[in-house]
């Protein structure tokens, strides 16, 4: 990716000034992916769920506009591929809706193209109507903290990667030869990272896990995992679900402070439904505690704030981390977490931080906000940039699930349809769309993937899958999967 220069911090800049490419049409007839038809051409950058989702709108809101994907990857789908659970096989469905729209005669997906390095977004400003940032969030948060470049210490979003089979965390190989870990962050996807880490092996041989993260946790001596948050018990960030699989989890029980709950009980009464529910549950499971004889067990720790990982003797992996005990100020929604100036080490051998994804600037032509991390955009219109639109954690932020991707990526949808309609975007001139794009590629010797070739991919997954009675066994390596799309 590229990063922009002389970044002013927390200023949102735009650099002009890029060269002006001409775009020639090559006479390409009859090839899918390669549609020159008349009507408004929208590009998408990037194939995960919020590109999938603004192309379907598009496609339905106006019968004559095309819409073409491009995605880094050679395969599609984004976090639904490389970001849900293995064992959350129900929420992957999607994939069906968007191999639809893959399919549909004014789409098209282009794969193994790195916007911003192989093709830039002035380029394809000039070949189509609208451009769509859909492109996510792949960034890491960072702890700030002294120690967190130690060995041992793994973002989530690596960790997530590294078991769901991205290309790029394939070398990972985390020690799971420690019996504490502890996860920072109190969301679903920490959750998630604990349930695995917990998981018995016979719930997860059959999912799509890739096999070298499955014979890692059969040699795991991970015992016991914490999942630390800064404020308490009643502004915990995962939902109902996936507290209920952690407390369902075979062969395992809570570890809860029942200090932490002081208090709780008489708030209940006040506290929105779902909130109640959630809070009812974790009470519960403080209560019951589970059976002690059970060797593997998770629990909640909150009011507490990483200050610093801590070091072996060695000086290079970490074995513990200090945490600031904190009191809440303030109430509703703006409680904040404030230090107490007590701390508390809990030793450990496994440190996954779980405090949110970011996205990164993609090319030095498109604005972007450094501390809030995303497009500065009103309603998906990119700021001060006729024709540029964001979707998805790009445009709000890394936050929600599936279907709030959905909603956004339905409203800037929305947003590029009244642009068209109020001549705010003037579809009259014609556009070459693909052709011109791909015709670039060619001279600098980038080769696509077609939605067809990554079927390729897929057959050849699901075969591998189908041998260890699995749905499929992801390919990790891009000129493997290069090398079968092409064969």
């Amino acid at each position: 990716m590229m990063t922009m220069v002389n970044l002013v911090r927390g200023s949102v800049m735009k650099i002009h000034g890029l060269s002006r490419v001409s775009l020639c049409v090559p006479a390409v007839c009859g090839v899918r992916g390669l549609s020159s038809t008349s009507g408004p051409k929208v590009c998408i950058v990037g194939g995960g769920p919020a590109g999938f989702y603004t192309a379907q709108q598009l496609l339905k809101a106006r019968q004559e506009a095309s819409v073409d994907i491009y995605e880094k990857l050679p395969v599609p789908f984004g976090l639904v591929r490389f970001g849900v659970a293995p064992d959350h096989p129900e929420v992957k469905n999607v994939i069906n809706t968007f191999t639809q729209t893959a399919q549909h005669e004014r789409c098209s997906f282009h794969g193994n193209v790195n916007v911003g390095k192989d093709v830039t977004i002035d380029e394809l400003r000039q070949a189509y109507h609208a451009v769509v940032l859909s492109y996510g969030a792949e960034g890491n948060r960072s702890m700030g903290i002294p120690g967190e470049d130690l060995a041992g210490v793994f973002s989530a979003k690596d960790f997530v990667g590294w078991y769901n089979g991205l290309p790029s965390n394939k070398e990972l190989h985390p020690d799971l030869g420690c019996e504490t870990a502890v996860i920072l962050g109190q969301g679903n996807v920490a959750l998630d990272v604990a349930r695995i880490l917990l998981a018995p092996l016979d719930m997860l041989k059959e999912t799509d896990i890739t096999q070298n993260a499955l014979e890692a946790l059969a040699g795991s001596k991970v015992r016991r995992v914490l999942i630390v948050g800064r404020r308490g018990p009643l502004q915990i960030a995962c939902t109902i679900k996936e507290l209920r699989e952690m407390v369902n989890l075979p062969n395992t029980r809570a570890d809860m402070l029942s200090d932490d709950f002081k208090g709780i009980a008489e708030a209940l009464k006040d506290l929105p439904r779902p909130r109640k529910r959630l809070t009812e549950l974790m009470m519960k499971a403080v209560k019951e505690k589970g059976d002690d004889k059970v060797e593997k067990c998770w629990g909640f720790r909150f009011f507490r704030s990483p200050v610093e990982v801590l070091a072996g003797a060695d000086g290079k992996r970490a074995t513990g981390i200090r945490l600031a005990l904190n009191k809440l100020e303030g109430s509703g929604e703006s409680v904040r977490a404030e230090p107490t100036g007590q701390l508390e080490d809990v030793g450990c051998g496994l440190i996954i931080s779980s405090i949110g994804y970011k996205s990164i600037p993609i090319d030095p032509a498109v604005p972007f906000d450094p501390r809030k991390a995303i497009v500065p955009n009103e309603m998906g219109r990119v700021q001060d940039t006729a024709g540029l639109y964001c979707s998805g954690w790009v445009k709000r932020g890394p936050t929600g699930v599936i279907a709030t991707t959905m909603n956004d990526s339905f409203d800037t949808a929305r947003a590029i349809i009244q642009d068209m309609e109020a001549g705010k975007l003037d579809v009259s001139v014609s556009k070459p769309g693909a052709p011109a794009i791909t015709a670039l590629l060619q001279k600098r010797d980038v080769r696509t993937v077609l939605f067809p070739q990554w079927e390729k991919i897929n057959a050849e997954e699901e075969k591998r899958g189908k041998s260890l009675g699995k749905p499929r066994e992801k390919l990790l390596d891009v000129d493997k999967m290069l090398k079968i799309a092409w064969s």
